[in-house]
């Protein structure tokens, strides 16, 4: 008699995320770790003292060890990565990383190349104060 394992149940049961536009992935484990290291790998030609940097690497970092702890279990990565689907996720990081892409070329970390407007930062009547 011909028994199903988990794994290969899953793959026969979900035909369709239920989302237009997202299909299901075949293998969406290896592709979501090789996105998160490929964001961090860009990451690291940002300046470390970019704070933008600093929270995308520390949240990418934890959601890659969610992935690789996980050891093939798609369910549980889906809850603790708390995304959505799987495929969703992998949206995510894609979007993430093209993300750091722009960023790289915006060189948002260096100084502005004109002084703002006074009252730029200003918003619902709140005025901008010096710290103290």
């Amino acid at each position: 008699m011909f028994r199903l394992t988990r794994p290969v149940l899953r793959q026969v049961v979900k035909k369709t995320t239920g989302i237009t536009g997202l299909a299901v992935h075949p293998n969406p484990l290896p592709e979501l770790a090789e996105t998160y290291q490929t964001t961090l790998s860009a990451l690291s030609t940002i300046p470390p003292t970019s704070v933008y940097r600093q929270g995308v690497e520390a949240l990418t970092k934890h959601k890659l060890n969610i992935v690789q702890g996980a050891n093939g279990d798609i369910v549980a990565v889906e809850k603790q990565l708390d995304e959505g689907q799987i495929e969703e996720s992998l949206d995510i990081a894609k979007d993430e990383l093209k993300l750091v892409q722009n960023v790289l070329e915006w060189k948002v970390w260096e100084p502005l190349e004109q002084k703002p407007p006074t009252g730029q930062w200003e918003y619902f009547g709140n005025e901008s104060r010096p710290m103290s």
